[in-house]
């Protein structure tokens, strides 16, 4: 049986588009088009999570899902009437993380084209890849301009959450998703070893339960700014709803860092410590352990049925065949061994999407967020509820990492990673470019005209206690 990393096109052959569907897109493209700064937002982020992604038309070949059209609405508002009325398009400018994000874009799609001989096939595919990445990023770059945004963000999460979490109940107790009455996902709900494994409007548990994980820190974030505790409230029981009810270890492995990573907070002035004592005791393993340290992940199962071991031999076999992929990825990992082409690990998926400059750009965009949310946290200096600020979204990013290790994220999961890694950029930028602007007046060097950035009202107050204020396939993975 061939591998389904080997298979290229297929899918559905007519539209699928049930008319509450259709009746909901309209609303968001007249919603877009009425105010993009006001609803572009909310009604992407809905689409995205509350409509199955088997929903979309079927065009002369060409598969156009809900969340493509809008994508494809917002940017032709974008370029026709937003750019004429912000004077800064990116909060802050282009910065580094942008063109790593660019850098990433680009070599997956040449290496996707590579490996696949400049096909039609393969062409048409990868201008679906660069209109959901590229196009959805974009979007999201260009309307989340400061505080008020991220907000914005973090609130419709909590409502998306609420929803999707009672419909993720109803699976447990009721074996019914209501979202399979509207096609693209079952109606039925996956049971594994007696458990139900709820998706939501999501194409696996797994992407269900570890969106739902993801955003527990920024619920926190929201409780912290003290505005809006209710919905906060809500956000972190819904959070922690859709994380039981999809039944998986990585969903809760990824709860688990993003409070662990929060508890950390007496340590924050000696993290450098811990991470360099998290490297020796990794090398110190590597040496006792018979087998090659990564094979730690075979031991950490937190639901019956898990497939650790399968993750381990998989980060294994990826190590092993490094002379496979490096190059331009690979689309031979199904020969690596016993269902090697189930990459259930963000980090394999990239090396052998796109190659080890891919690989090493997605790493890169990890580190810089890192490095930008600690420069940030230091410089607010003792203002504790400014540097709580900026330890949340670092959990939030955290958890995200740990839960790149049991899931490679497809469809809609991208667009909260996407914009996770916005928001810290934007949030950052006033505190890096207030701190930049001070060591360059230390110096004596004279400052360049400062650029429009969407400003922090803490930035310049005094502290208080609350603040913020078709492609090679795509397949679902098989374990959690």
């Amino acid at each position: 049986m061939q591998p389904e990393n080997l298979k290229l096109g297929g899918g559905l052959t007519s539209t699928m588009l049930h008319p509450v569907v259709l009746v909901a897109m309209l609303i968001a493209v007249l919603l877009i088009l009425w105010d993009l700064k006001k609803y572009g937002i909310v009604s992407m982020l809905f689409m995205a999570f509350l409509v199955p992604g088997g929903q979309q038309l079927v065009f002369g070949g060409f598969h156009l899902p809900v969340l493509r059209l809008v994508i494809l609405v917002a940017l032709i508002r974008i370029l026709f009437s937003g750019f004429s009325s912000h004077t800064n398009k990116f909060p802050g400018g282009l910065s580094s993380f942008d063109r790593i994000f660019m850098f990433w874009t680009f070599f997956h799609v040449i290496s996707f084209l590579f490996l696949f001989s400049f096909s039609s096939t393969a062409i048409v595919n990868q201008v679906g890849f660069v209109w959901d990445a590229l196009g959805g990023f974009l979007i999201l770059r260009f309307l989340i301009q400061g505080e008020e945004d991220i907000e914005r963000v973090i609130k419709t999460f909590a409502f998306i959450a609420a929803i999707s979490a009672i419909c993720m109940l109803n699976e447990r107790l009721r074996f019914q998703n209501v979202f399979g009455f509207l096609g693209g996902v079952p109606i039925v709900p996956e049971i594994r070893d007696g458990a139900v494994r709820a998706e939501a409007a999501f194409v696996h548990p797994l992407l269900a339960g570890t969106f739902g994980a993801t955003l527990l820190p920024l619920f926190f974030l929201l409780w912290h700014i003290g505005k809006s505790k209710a919905v906060a409230l809500v956000g972190i029981l819904s959070a922690t709803t859709m994380t039981i009810c999809a039944s998986s270890s990585t969903p809760l492995l990824a709860y688990m860092a993003g409070i662990g990573a929060v508890c950390f907070w007496p340590f924050r002035k000696h993290m450098r410590l811990f991470r360099w004592g998290i490297v020796f005791a990794l090398v110190a393993l590597n040496i006792v352990m018979k087998a090659p340290v990564w094979y730690l992940i075979a031991h950490i199962s937190l639901f019956g049925g898990s497939s650790s071991d399968h993750r381990a031999v998989l980060v294994d076999a990826f190590i092993r065949h490094f002379s496979d992929w490096w190059l331009i990825g690979t689309n031979a990992a199904g020969t690596w061994g016993w269902d090697m082409w189930d990459t259930s690990n963000q980090y394999v998926a990239e090396g052998e999407g796109g190659g080890l400059a891919a690989f090493v750009c997605f790493i890169a965009m990890i580190s810089v967020c890192f490095s930008r949310i600690g420069k940030a946290r230091k410089a607010v200096g003792e203002d504790r509820a400014k540097e709580w600020y900026f330890w949340f979204l670092g959990a939030a990013l955290f958890a995200h990492v740990v839960g790149f290790f049991g899931i490679s994220y497809f469809e809609q999961s991208r667009v909260s990673w996407f914009a996770l890694l916005i928001m810290i950029v934007v949030a950052t930028a006033p505190v890096l470019a207030t701190k930049e602007n001070t060591e360059l007046q230390s110096v004596g060097i004279p400052l360049a005209a400062p650029q429009s950035i969407a400003p922090h009202p803490w930035l310049n107050a005094p502290a208080r206690k609350t603040v913020l204020g078709p492609a090679r396939s795509e397949f679902k993975p098989r374990r959690s």
